[in-house]
């Protein structure tokens, strides 16, 4: 059965140890592992130059290219605080998706590795003044040393795959794909051998993510898409709260509840994901 297992190792077990000692607020985000190929990784902290120099000083990686510095995203300059084009991401997230349909011949689970990499949605990042936040991501192309390599080696060798990976306070947080729970044990033994000081989080199918990738209950969920379709959250509304809520037999106070939660879980979700704000709507 194809077995999807989430867990958190210590950077100093796979990369970037020497940057989150240096920059405390730094995090980073990657679509998916393949290969030896030298990744796209999204990072946020509180400004490029502080970026640069933790990352040059790393012996984790090493800087194969800053792709937002031969882009120039957003007709910003080097100190600006902007995220990744268009272009940019999409090549970050097809390496996710190449990594999906290669090792799982045909299972569904582009959806499952998509839930949990948001942050890969290729949206212009407003600068500090526009968002009111003090820190910015940039995208890097980075080549990491023995440690990732050799956890990769691992997974590889056990039918498996890294579909995407984050961190932030010092520890990765992975998402790993295999044919088999054979697989999965296999790889757990080797982990332990190395010492890679792996916690698991979680195992699941892709199914189970599928069915998980919106923070609402299903009668949330039920409620939003009947607005949605009915025109409740259109400008001007087609609908009012008085009739939504006839149309779902339930009292207006009840709906409005409702929908107050619903809107809550939504946007906690979204923040939660998020290394920095998105561009602001119109």
């Amino acid at each position: 059965m194809t077995t999807v297992v989430e867990l958190e190792i210590p950077a100093d077990r796979l990369g970037f140890a020497r940057t989150f000692d240096r920059v405390s607020t730094f995090e980073f985000r990657i679509g998916g592992l393949i290969g030896d190929s030298a990744p796209l990784v999204r990072v946020a902290g509180p400004d490029r130059h502080t970026l640069d120099d933790a990352l040059e000083a790393d012996p984790s990686v090493e800087v194969i290219a800053s792709v937002a510095d031969r882009a120039n995203v957003g007709g910003q300059d080097p100190d600006g605080n902007v995220a990744a084009s268009d272009a940019e991401s999409d090549s970050a997230k097809s390496n996710a998706n190449a990594t999906v349909d290669a090792t799982t011949s045909g299972a569904n689970v582009g959806t499952a590795a998509a839930s949990r990499t948001p942050g890969e949605r290729g949206q212009a990042a407003p600068s500090n003044a526009e968002s009111g936040s003090d820190r910015g991501q940039w995208l890097y192309r980075l080549d990491f040393r023995d440690g990732l390599k050799l956890f990769q080696q691992i997974v590889a060798e056990n039918d498996g795959a890294i579909l995407a990976a984050h961190g932030r306070d010092g520890r990765w947080s992975l998402q790993l794909l295999y044919h088999d729970r054979e697989s999965v044990s296999a790889s757990h033994d080797l982990f332990g051998q190395y010492d890679f000081r792996v916690e698991v989080t979680r195992i699941s199918t892709p199914e189970d993510l599928e069915r998980e990738r919106t923070a609402l209950t299903d009668t949330q969920y039920e409620t939003i898409v009947t607005a949605h379709e009915l025109g409740y959250f259109d400008v001007p509304r087609r609908i009012t709260l008085e009739e939504l809520a006839a149309e779902l037999d339930v009292s207006h106070q009840a709906l409005s509840e409702r929908l107050r939660r619903s809107h809550a879980a939504l946007i906690s979700a979204e923040l939660s994901e998020r290394l920095s704000p998105a561009g602001i709507d119109p």
